[in-house]
């Protein structure tokens, strides 16, 4: 039985993204459903979880210009330019508003916190300390539901653990926003009640928020000195569960001026070879497939209370060998199993 569980989860893992559900023909939907998408930034992940929600809700028979209408805005990480748009846009009878990322989440919170209409959050890091939600797999206290993003901070604790046993310090660079300090302080829980963890040490260092389109570049470069100061401090260097982390530029300067093990944040820091050693990351497909459910099931008139929020359905896995034979990590089987064929060589 345990042999048949452990190819079950590999296979999970290797595949990572739900199937596709079987489409329904549009002509069946006799209503224009409206629905109103805000976006923290741009780019990964909330485009990548974007566009899987509306395929998936394509798959579901809504096509855009036949019944179904989008309007989408973007809000440069603004939380008082998430809640203007939200007041001004609120009034023109959205079935469902979707809003991707923390400043989002928390613009809809400011906004719309038990509204009418049904608000469906993908990938904000904390919705409980958010305050839309008081709890995952239980029923919504008011109209927010959806998927966070994080994968939990233990289990990529224990993935640091398995590839690297004798970790004990740990860098961890982030943007001074929401998501990181919620982050941050999960895992100086973790390291305090969990006595698996006792023996690892975080150093935190922030970094001032730079929003814009090349905000992360800017505050990579901030980090530049951090990373030459910490190279002789720390075993390995954890990509923070911000904007900073989910984008290119940070790992890159890891990869040119760290000395230790950068372990990433999101699929692409090894499989796009970003710079990062190994990675455990949220399944973004999976995500999206999971919220564009959440708001077929609204359009199809399933009260939001009866929709609970969760995190993400699946995980990955990724390993560059290269990285790992520079610093002289053997990685289990097991991991190299998960990878599947995110392994670099």
């Amino acid at each position: 039985m345990g042999n048949k569980k452990s190819i079950l989860v590999v296979l999970i893992a290797i595949l990572g993204c739900l199937s596709p559900v079987a489409a329904i023909p549009s002509s069946e939907i006799d209503k224009v459903y409206r629905l109103l998408i805000l976006d923290s930034q741009a780019g990964s992940p909330y485009e990548d979880v974007r566009n899987s929600l509306i395929e998936t809700l394509m798959e579901r028979g809504y096509r855009q210009g036949d019944n179904l209408e989008i309007t989408h805005h973007y809000i440069d990480n603004s939380v008082t330019l998430g809640v203007d748009i939200l007041k001004r846009e609120i009034t023109e009878n959205y079935d469902v508003v979707y809003v991707g990322g923390t400043v989002a989440t928390i613009s809809a919170k400011n906004a719309l916190f038990e509204s009418d209409v049904p608000v469906v959050f993908g990938a904000p890091t904390d919705p409980i300390g958010i305050g839309v939600i008081d709890s995952f797999d239980q029923p919504p206290k008011v109209n927010f539901t959806g998927v966070s993003y994080p994968v939990p901070v233990k289990s990529r604790f224990l993935f640091l653990r398995q590839l690297m046993p004798e970790l004990r310090r740990v860098g961890l660079i982030y943007a001074d926003m929401p998501q990181s300090q919620s982050y941050n302080r999960w895992i100086k829980r973790l390291l305090m009640d969990d006595p698996a963890f006792h023996d690892i040490e975080v150093i935190f260092h922030p970094l001032p928020l730079i929003t814009g389109d090349d905000g992360d570049e800017q505050m990579a470069k901030l980090a530049i000195p951090i990373i030459k100061q910490m190279n002789n401090q720390v075993d390995a260097f954890l990509k923070p569960n911000d904007q900073l982390g989910a984008r290119q530029h940070f790992a890159e300067v890891v990869k040119t001026y760290g000395k230790k093990p950068l372990i990433g944040l999101v699929k692409k820091d090894v499989v796009s070879e970003w710079g990062a050693t190994a990675v455990v990351f949220p399944c973004l497909e999976s995500m999206g497939r999971q919220l564009g459910e959440m708001v077929y099931e609204l359009f199809d008139g399933v009260p939001i209370e009866f929709i609970e929020p969760k995190w993400p359905a699946h995980f990955g896995y990724a390993v560059d060998l290269n990285k790992t034979q520079q610093f002289g990590i053997n990685v289990p089987v097991g991991i190299l199993q998960l990878a599947g064929k995110n392994i670099i060589r």
